[in-house]
């Protein structure tokens, strides 16, 4: 769209400005003292709204609580209160520290804030990297982003359903005569182990894409490496996870493969674009490369030194 002229100059051409962090030539050629006041800055609004999150985590917490202990309390070797019969209402765990459930408390609110105020804190984050890439770079950064999360998130929730598993296995190990005595802070550590386990699992087949987006693997050495690759998920997933039976091993292996098969889909496409790239490129260009005088030079440079 173009204004009319105006008597202090010639019409000026508007441009649609794209939607998302607003990218100036000034914000990329901001020097160092400014780039740094803007991280500063974005740190303290990210400081502020976690929080804010944390203090809403504080009031949430007897059902975010009551949620993270429904695997321990569905264990059949789980410590359940004298007297009442067994379930999740009667199950309960040890503290062995005065300030233990102030500290899990606050830990727990404190994660509860991370994760409400996730798209406050990652929008921050975006703003201040955002100038500095290019175009396409900044298009799969989205789409990474966009796909990081829900796939950690999927992970978690296989998690969840793994941990009951894992918790009457390793509990089961105990003998007859020993009683385990589960503080509230051991399993707190082993429930967010295994939510960390399982939601960086997932994460691998963006890991896949972003070599291949390197260009550092192929779908050709991708297709000759796909059986080891399958081979190593089965071990990791039989090493990560504590449980022996293999419904809790298949629970992490079996959508870590669909991912990966899901990934190299994704490498054939992507090898197949970048075939046809030359070509597109550089079809209008004709003749032959330049060369060098090399010998030209030299005399230039002689006949200059006299």
């Amino acid at each position: 769209m173009t204004a009319p002229a105006g008597p202090d100059g010639p019409a000026r051409t508007r441009a649609r400005v794209p939607r998302g962090p607003r990218i100036t030539s000034t914000d990329a050629r901001m020097p160092l003292i400014e780039h740094i006041r803007e991280l500063r800055n974005r740190v303290i609004k990210i400081a502020l709204v976690i929080i804010a999150g944390t203090a809403v985590g504080w009031f949430v917490y007897p059902h975010v609580w009551h949620f993270i202990e429904t695997p321990y309390c569905r264990a059949h070797f789980a410590t359940h209160v004298p007297g009442q019969p067994a379930g999740p209402a009667s199950c309960h765990l040890y503290v062995t520290g005065i300030f233990d459930l102030f500290f899990l408390r606050l830990k727990v609110s404190f994660v509860t804030g991370v994760i409400l105020t996730s798209p406050i804190w990652l929008y921050q984050f975006w703003a201040f990297i955002a100038p500095g890439l290019y175009s396409r770079e900044r298009r799969w950064a989205y789409w990474f982003v966009g796909a990081a999360v829900p796939l950690f998130g999927l992970g978690a929730v296989f998690a969840y359903f793994a941990m009951t598993r894992g918790l009457e296995f390793l509990l089961g190990l105990a003998p007859g005569n020993v009683i385990p005595i589960i503080t509230i802070t051991t399993y707190l550590s082993y429930a967010m182990a295994m939510l960390l386990i399982f939601g960086l699992a997932f994460e691998l087949p963006l890991v896949l894409i972003l070599l291949n987006l390197a260009g550092v693997l192929t779908h050709a050495r991708f297709r000759k490496w796909r059986r080891v690759i399958i081979v190593a998920v089965f071990a990791c997933a039989a090493v990560a996870t504590p449980s022996p039976d293999p419904l809790t091993m298949l629970l992490l292996a079996v959508p870590c493969v669909i991912l990966v098969e899901i990934a190299e889909v994704f490498v054939w496409l992507n090898d197949r674009r970048r075939a046809r790239l030359p070509q597109e490129d550089f079809a209008g260009l004709h003749g032959e490369p330049s060369r060098i005088d090399l010998d030209g030079i030299d005399e230039d440079l002689n006949a200059s030194s006299r």
